[in-house]
């Protein structure tokens, strides 16, 4: 399997995605803004940073690069695209996911290990945890506060696309329904504000990251018929 991860100009969690899927034993590239061509690729991860220094609104500008048109084609081929914190606001921006990320409540930035609950183990990028679990990942973020309005939150519910919940009354943003990461209708595309890329190891603090991305390697495998150990 072949990962592309990301580079905007302000990208700062693009080694971090790397050094990931480097854990798991696949294929990556850093693939910078400009590019006309992701074909190559299996799995997108649009990291966090501060796309274009976050000017105007978060993700904003960074919807118009190049290579989001490519992203826009992977998604609909079907490829996983995985945004993460700045990653989810450029998706959100570019229409692949919808609602709105805002300021933090408190209009704070916050920087910390953040309990969160599996909401839907159904996915392929979740599919190793189990439903319900509680897990320990970091956020770091001014503005992630996820806002949609109360349709498309309803639809989000019925359909079964809130993929992970700020756990135990620790919502730490404001986030609607405390929700912390959601996927689109197809479920290839995820995005979420708390960074696994940063729980890989229990070194880190936490080792919950690492099932996000063994659980992307499982849904390829089984997709295209390859031994999970071959």
């Amino acid at each position: 399997m072949k990962f592309a991860v990301l580079v905007f100009p302000g990208s700062n969690c693009d080694i971090d995605c790397y050094k990931a899927v480097e854990a798991i034993g696949e294929q990556v590239d850093y693939v910078w803004h400009t590019t006309t061509d992701l074909s190559a690729y299996d799995a997108i991860i649009v990291p966090g940073g501060f796309s274009y220094g976050d000017y105007l609104r978060c993700g904003a500008i960074a919807r118009f690069a190049g290579v989001m048109n490519e992203v826009k084609k992977a998604a609909e081929q079907g490829k996983y695209i995985l945004g993460i914190c700045n990653g989810f606001q450029i998706l959100t921006e570019a229409g692949l996911l919808p609602g709105a990320l805002i300021r933090n409540t408190g209009l704070k930035f916050r920087c910390h290990q953040t309990p969160l609950v599996v909401a839907n183990s159904n996915t392929a990028f979740t599919s190793e945890y189990a439903e319900g679990e509680q897990l320990m990942i970091p956020i770091a973020h001014g503005e992630g506060n996820y806002y949609c309005d109360d349709a498309t939150l309803a639809e989000l519910q019925t359909n079964n696309q809130i993929v992970f919940r700020y756990a135990n009354g620790t919502n730490p943003n404001g986030s609607v329904d405390d929700i912390a990461g959601i996927m689109n209708k197809a479920g290839n595309v995820v995005g979420m504000m708390p960074h696994p890329e940063r729980a890989m190891d229990a070194l880190l603090g936490s080792a919950d990251g690492k099932r996000m991305f063994t659980s992307i390697l499982k849904a390829w495998r089984e997709q295209h018929g390859t031994a999970i150990n071959g």
